[in-house]
């Protein structure tokens, strides 16, 4: 898959290093401002399951 997504990528090397770059910075912005926020509410997290 990451061969495939290489070969897309237009350029040269510097050039497909560079946007694959982005690529991922976009993707980790994405799920940190907006699919994580929206799977906080169902994922129990901070609930503490041992009694006392």
């Amino acid at each position: 898959m990451y061969g495939w997504i290489w070969r897309r990528l237009p350029g040269g090397p510097a050039a497909r290093l560079l946007t694959a770059l982005v690529l991922v910075a976009l993707a980790g912005v994405v799920l940190w401002y907006l699919v994580f926020p929206m799977l906080e509410p169902h994922v129990p997290v901070d609930r503490v399951t041992v009694g006392t």
